[in-house]
């Protein structure tokens, strides 16, 4: 008797102390890939976000477009343009919808290479605030058609993606995007904004089938990219700076030196096949965004 009494008592402390790991609050938290925080990270909490509100906070994240503010004069890539109308906050998740939507007042004037906004809209969200060097995590599960679901930054003349995933190309030679990683540095101080370092591998999942978690150690060496907390890909700043892309654009490589403002976004990619309209609307689902420093 003494016996189920003492297992019923360790039971209720094993869920008591379940709950309060649950009920942790977000400054509690380390990266997925770290759970006992050997790198001394601290939350950023200005740029992180559960998105457990019932809208989205305005004060920390700008909808690309409210109010007529477009950060680097980006309103979407042709046919599609973005609209502040496709975010919104749905249990306890960032919603970035793609819409079809012919009747949305487009822009008149074309992409640069001629292309016209068109029947397509979706959305972008970006960080208020900047940060320099950091891990920073998202979990999330990309849109169901062929439209981006992406992870990047932006700031001082350069670009860092850690993915931009396609959940459903359209373009029958494009299907392995379903499972890749593909990510890449872009110098904006080089006519062009030329991809001065990219890589590509295939993950053992399909991105718009379920919810996984995407990580990334950047740092003054070089960047690390995590997948489910697992390191998948790794590259020192030495190597993009000896990479062929960097010399041939005139590049100095490593661009990614500055603070960066956190993008979410989706956009078309005509090259990898425009979605189809019965696939519309979709969402690119995000549970939440972390990103931490180090505890100095």
């Amino acid at each position: 008797m003494e016996s189920l009494k003492l297992k019923s008592k360790i039971i209720t402390l094993i869920i008591f102390i379940s709950l309060i790991l649950n009920l942790q609050p977000i400054n509690s938290q380390v990266p997925f890939s770290d759970s006992t925080n050997i790198g001394n990270w601290k939350l950023n909490k200005e740029i992180s976000d559960e998105f457990n509100g019932n809208q989205l906070d305005e004060k920390k994240w700008l909808i690309q477009g409210r109010n007529g503010e477009y950060k680097s004069n980006w309103i979407g890539r042709a046919p599609s343009q973005f609209s502040t109308e496709n975010v919104r906050i749905e249990n306890g998740k960032l919603m970035i919808q793609t819409r079809w939507k012919p009747d949305f007042k487009f822009s008149e004037k074309p992409q640069n290479d001629g292309t016209k906004y068109e029947n397509i809209t979706t959305a972008a969200v970006i960080a208020r605030k900047a940060f320099q060097y950091g891990y920073m995590e998202i979990k999330c599960k990309a849109a169901d058609a062929s439209i981006t679901s992406a992870f990047w930054g932006t700031g001082g003349g350069m670009e860092l993606d850690v993915f931009e995933h396609l959940g459903k190309p359209s373009n029958p030679n494009k299907i392995k995007l379903e499972t890749e990683l593909w990510s890449s540095i872009h110098d904006w101080s080089v006519k062009g904004g030329p991809s001065v370092w990219t890589d590509r591998l295939q993950l053992p999942f399909r991105v718009a089938s379920d919810y996984h978690v995407y990580g990334l150690d950047w740092s003054e060496e070089g960047l690390k990219f995590y997948a489910d907390g697992k390191l998948v890909r790794e590259v020192t700043k030495q190597q993009v700076i000896e990479t062929e892309a960097a010399k041939k654009a005139g590049s100095r490589g490593w661009v990614v030196d500055k603070p960066l403002y956190i993008w979410v976004d989706s956009e078309t990619f005509p090259w990898h096949g425009l979605p189809a309209k019965e696939d519309l609307p979709v969402d690119y689902e995000i549970e939440y965004i972390r990103v931490w420093q180090k505890n100095k």
